[in-house]
């Protein structure tokens, strides 16, 4: 197991160091001077200039690189440009947002998905088999920003429940804000769970088909013992991987949901930071979206060895 960890452990630590880099040169070739955007059209040459001395724009790129990385191993990630505020601080302000909203959002999803995904692979072929699978297709093909403006339309405009948009704080209670959550997180966990239920449906039927399933039936197991005993396990490999790799994605894919809703998390903060042309909380912040997919993919990896030990075995 320790031969195994380590592997997963240097190739997180690769992908990160490779993820730096690319996020780094990108920011570096995108068109635009954020001193002369910050200062105006008009402003004065000599003025331009010393405000990008003043945020270290003007010195080599690889000095600014080493000095970025250094600063991520640290905690200082530097002041934003546009707020004049710490990075850190405003990423922190931000993720308290977005980290609860994506966890509502995967936990709906994942209710939802392995409730319909087996319900449908224990019913194979039949009415209610067809009829989940329909609508997991149309959950597929409905656009999450779509969805979420059908989902103010009916409950914030025409039921009145809750409101349009905005975030009362958490501290205000935990009561009002989820209730604030709960629309963004179900236009958000509509596509992902239709998504993970037929991979949930599929990953099923593959294992009842195996012959441990028929014997553990052949010994008196009942249908329904058997499948939530030993199918379901079985069956959980390919489905926690694409669990892992949506939750990454709801971290990273919140920005048009939080802009419906006029959310103040990070997505907006990535959003409003790409059109002040802040380059440093952009940086940061897909860095930190980066290292969420790759630490998330590692958590998964780690899961792999715990429920199927065979993954382990022919990985060390």
């Amino acid at each position: 197991m320790q031969a195994f960890l380590a592997k997963r452990l240097a190739t997180l630590v690769a992908t990160l160091v490779a993820a730096s880099i690319v996020i780094f040169l990108v920011l570096e070739i995108l068109p635009g001077n954020a001193a002369q955007i910050m200062m105006g059209a008009d402003a004065a040459p000599e003025a331009v200039a010393a405000l990008a001395r003043k945020f270290g724009l003007d010195r080599p790129a690889p000095e600014r690189y080493w000095q970025w990385v250094t600063g991520l191993a640290t905690g200082e990630l530097g002041n934003s440009f546009a707020y004049g505020s710490p990075v850190a601080e405003l990423i922190v302000e931000r993720l308290a947002l977005t980290v609860p909203l994506a966890i509502l959002a995967m936990a709906l999803t994942t209710v939802l998905a392995l409730a319909a995904g087996v319900y449908a692979a224990a019913r194979h072929n039949r009415l209610a088999d067809v009829g989940l699978m329909g609508l997991s297709q149309v959950g597929i093909a409905i656009p999450n920003f779509w969805f979420a403006i059908l989902l103010i339309l009916l409950f914030a405009v025409q039921l009145r429940w809750v409101s349009a948009g905005g975030f009362p704080g958490w501290a205000g209670g935990v009561g009002p804000a989820l209730k604030a959550l709960i629309l963004p997180a179900i236009s958000l966990a509509v596509v992902q769970a239709a998504i993970l239920a037929r991979i949930t449906r599929s990953a099923v039927l593959e294992v009842l088909r195996e012959d441990f399933v028929r014997t553990a039936r052949a010994k008196g197991l009942t249908r329904h013992a058997a499948l939530w005993r030993h199918v379901l396990r079985n069956a959980m490999i390919p489905v926690i991987t694409v669990m892992g790799l949506q939750f990454a994605n709801l971290l990273a894919g919140t920005i048009v949901v939080e802009s419906v809703f006029y959310l103040p998390g990070l997505g907006r903060l990535i959003f409003q930071s790409i059109s002040n042309r802040d380059v440093i909380v952009v940086r940061n912040c897909v860095m930190l979206l980066a290292a969420m997919v790759v630490v998330i993919n590692f958590v998964v990896d780690v899961l792999y060895a715990a429920i199927d030990p065979r993954v382990k075995a022919s990985d060390v």
